[in-house]
């Protein structure tokens, strides 16, 4: 049986609910585990912050990478203050504006650089099913071909995971439930304000992920 306490990971730490229940998921199963999040000038920093929270409660060596050339180079509404965030529903074509272009291949390409610098052996990021139809780099087709690059970038090939392509939010809260997972330290609005709107895609796709689940949802929303 494999010894995985001895095989040292990183994970990519956004601070929403998908890449903190992948946290707890790869811990729980004894790796030894790295963190990375990225501040590229997203509206939406207080996840990193959350980020730093849950990897303080964990105990977990967290880093957080400068990466503002990407805003300078991929306009989006996450980063620009010229583009409104959309209100409505996540799948709702509106929301391509929150698309920052190529980031997850900039960001799994700096994490692989990392693993390798670390003599880590995978890297784990949580695209989930829900991201397809607005994301490209959170498909399937993506994530397969971004397999074969990790292990071919290096003379010390890396695994890339992507656990949790084939599932929706909802049942990553479920699956989060069962791993105790701290839901109050993460953060999901892309508008930046000190409470969430509850109103723009990621907010609603969030609302209806704890309603799924059977999960009240921890943090504080703005009033209608």
């Amino acid at each position: 049986m494999e010894n995985k306490e001895k095989i040292r990971v990183v994970v990519i730490l956004s601070g929403g609910v998908d890449s903190t229940t992948l946290l707890y998921d790869v811990i729980n199963k004894g790796y030894e585990v790295f963190v990375l999040s990225f501040d590229y000038g997203q509206k939406h920093k207080k996840e990193l912050q959350e980020a730093r929270k849950t990897c303080d409660i964990l105990k977990i060596f967290h880093k957080i990478v400068n990466l503002d050339v990407l805003n300078e180079l991929a306009p989006s509404a996450l980063t620009r203050d010229n583009i409104d965030v959309p209100e409505g529903h996540y799948e709702d074509v509106n929301m391509k504006v929150t698309v920052v272009p190529n980031r997850n291949m900039a960001l799994l390409s700096l994490t692989i650089s990392y693993a390798i610098g670390i003599k880590a052996t995978k890297v784990f990021y949580g695209a989930h099913a829900g991201d397809h139809n607005c994301y490209p780099d959170c498909r399937k087709e993506f994530v397969d071909a971004m397999k074969e690059v990790a292990l071919l970038c290096d003379w010390s090939p890396i695994e890339l995971e992507a656990s949790y392509i084939n599932m929706d939010k909802g049942d990553i809260v479920i699956l989060g439930k069962e791993l105790n997972v701290d839901y109050s330290k993460t953060w999901t609005c892309y508008v930046g304000r000190k409470k969430a709107c509850g109103k723009c895609g990621a907010c609603q796709e969030r609302l209806e992920a704890f309603k799924k689940a059977g999960v009240e949802d921890p943090i504080e929303y703005e009033e209608e």
